[in-house]
């Protein structure tokens, strides 16, 4: 409410303004009306200009004065070469007009051309041999890329799009208490991702207003910037895969980096629960692989020694199967 009697005052002002000094030399009735007209224009153009991005308004401008400079050296090389001294002015006055509309419509649909990051993106990255690495919700939640950063062994820039964070604070404010809880450890492994010193973490503001879905996004994005995802969703792995986008996925990392278990190896686990099947027992490591054991379902609660048959790869990791042996003991 206060912005809005704020705005109409400035109005007024130019009202009175435009009676008591008419311009153009209007009547001064005629002359306060064109000043409040002009004053309701800048009024309108500044609610346009708060609710764009910085990005916008920063590419707008320079693509604007691009198209002056454009648009004066043009007009002075035609009237340098013409005769005709009111072609000249008319053609000057044509330029002067149009290149900055067209650098004033590149620079606001096609801001991306503008952006800081977009321009030095080659100059940063690509000499250093790294690229953008752009996370999505899933990654920042499960929160293992920051044990993985903290190794050193990703290199480059991570990039948090402005509609992820904006997913992960709807996350947090969820009435969920589960899914409240999850969104919460998501910013705290923000907050601690930008702490870090072992890579550089940049938020984007490269949005894609036309695209509503945040997985959609993402693949847009990593087409502009020629990024890698990082993610745990498994749709998303596959639907950028098929585009051609590179993907790093959590969890496949995790399973490349389980232990190899041969057939015929022992190894020592500790009996959790019982089995699906008649007196089995189950285990897990402690990378989490699930470990089936044949005779050992009144062991559970103890820690005994058991020997491996199999080993099965399934879509969502290893799984073990084992034997205990009496004999063993």
């Amino acid at each position: 409410m206060g912005i809005i009697i704020f705005r109409l005052l400035m109005v007024a002002f130019l009202a009175v303004a435009g009676y008591f000094f008419p311009p153009f030399y209007l009547r001064r009735e005629l002359g306060a009306a064109v000043a409040a007209l002009l004053g309701l224009v800048i009024m309108v153009l500044e609610t346009r200009i708060r609710r764009a991005q910085f990005r916008t308004i920063w590419s707008s401008t320079l693509g604007t004065f691009a198209g002056v400079i454009v648009g004066w050296g043009l007009g002075s090389i035609y009237q340098s070469i013409t005769k005709s001294a009111d072609t000249a002015v008319f053609i000057r006055i044509f330029f002067l007009i149009i290149m900055p509309y067209i650098g004033f419509l590149i620079g606001t649909q096609k801001s991306e051309w503008l952006d800081p990051v977009h321009f030095f993106r080659f100059v940063h990255e690509k000499s250093a041999g790294r690229a953008h690495k752009i996370l999505d919700t899933s990654v920042i939640i499960d929160g293992r890329i920051l044990d993985i950063c903290d190794t050193a062994f990703v290199e480059g820039t991570l990039v948090i799009p402005q509609f992820v964070l904006k997913e992960l604070q709807l996350v947090a404010d969820s009435a969920d208490s589960l899914k409240r809880q999850r969104g919460r450890r998501g910013l705290d492994v923000l907050d601690r991702l930008q702490k870090s010193a072992q890579v550089p973490v940049q938020i984007s503001d490269l949005d894609f207003p036309d695209v509503r879905d945040v997985d959609s996004k993402l693949i847009e994005l990593a087409k502009q910037l020629e990024a890698k995802i990082v993610t745990n969703d498994f749709n998303l792995n596959k639907v950028a895969r098929l585009q051609g986008i590179v993907v790093l996925n959590i969890n496949e990392l995790a399973n490349a980096l389980k232990p190899i278990v041969l057939p015929g190896e022992a190894m020592k686990v500790f009996i959790l629960k019982e089995g699906k099947e008649k007196d089995q027992g189950v285990a897990y490591l402690d990378d989490g692989t699930m470990v089936v054991v044949d005779n050992s379902r009144r062991l559970i609660g103890q820690t005994i020694m058991i020997t491996v048959t199999s080993v099965l790869q399934t879509t969502v990791g290893k799984m073990i199967f084992g034997r205990y042996n009496e004999d063993a003991k």
